[in-house]
């Protein structure tokens, strides 16, 4: 068992958002993004999981598939399905979320 301080060392970037890997193994992936105001994660999706993003800090918007923005800030879960695109961007101040996936995409499984 090992144990992570979720709200401790947040590592913002200044050209781009920032996701650091907080847990990677074949059965799931957890990543902790931590976003400057104004910056983004761009429309992606992740074909082979579901993504439950948990807010930790801050504020700001998300939208998924359906193409509604929703709020997320701390104590907010946003569960994504399968394949369903999705973006989050920081409004005002900094933003720092996790995203809770299921196992590894093919692309990363030869990667350490």
């Amino acid at each position: 068992m090992r144990s992570v301080d979720l709200m401790a060392n947040f590592e913002f970037h200044e050209a781009d958002p920032y996701a650091e890997p907080l847990h990677v193994s074949p059965t799931g992936r957890i990543l902790r993004f931590m976003l400057k105001p104004g910056q983004s994660v761009r429309e992606h999706n992740a074909p082979h999981s579901p993504v439950y993003i948990v807010g930790l800090k801050g504020e700001g918007r998300c939208a998924g598939g359906d193409g509604q923005e929703h709020s997320l800030k701390p104590g907010t879960l946003v569960i994504l399905e399968p394949g369903e695109h999705h973006s989050v961007w920081a409004t005002d101040g900094e933003l720092v979320f996790l995203a809770i996936l299921h196992g590894i995409p093919p692309e990363l499984r030869d990667h350490p």
